[in-house]
């Protein structure tokens, strides 16, 4: 019985490092006239790293990490669509927003996707 809590425990450490990387890949995608570059070689390096301990969770981690650079884009434009303004000393500043629910739908469904993913897989090497 300890082993396969153990296990358990192991197969969410994996998923969870590879969460980390899917969110680092993600960054890098969406900010690659920036500084995405430096993020796609960390990620890639971490993935590298990982594959040597073995692909479990890889692709599960990996999507559901792609959520979390999504869910961020989702809180920057909470006050979109269209032109939001907001007050500073001196007058005030206005951006144009995107509207944050295809951010948010698309964050939510590859969250759930890559949860529901390493939990049945979980089972099934059980």
């Amino acid at each position: 019985m300890g082993d396969d809590r153990t296990d358990r425990t192991a197969g969410w450490g994996r998923f969870l490092a590879w969460l980390l990387v899917g969110a680092c890949a993600g960054i890098g995608l969406a900010a690659i006239l920036t500084v995405g570059a430096l993020f796609l070689v960390l990620a890639a390096a971490a993935s590298v790293f990982l594959l040597r301990k073995g692909p479990r969770g890889a692709l599960a981690g990996a999507v559901a990490g792609v959520a979390l650079p999504l869910f961020y884009l989702a809180y920057l434009n909470r006050g979109g669509p269209g032109e939001v303004c907001h007050a500073v000393s001196g007058g005030q500043t206005c951006t144009d927003e995107y509207t944050p629910v295809p951010f948010l739908v698309i964050g939510a469904l590859l969250l759930v996707a890559g949860l529901v993913t390493h939990v049945i897989a979980g089972r099934r090497t059980r």
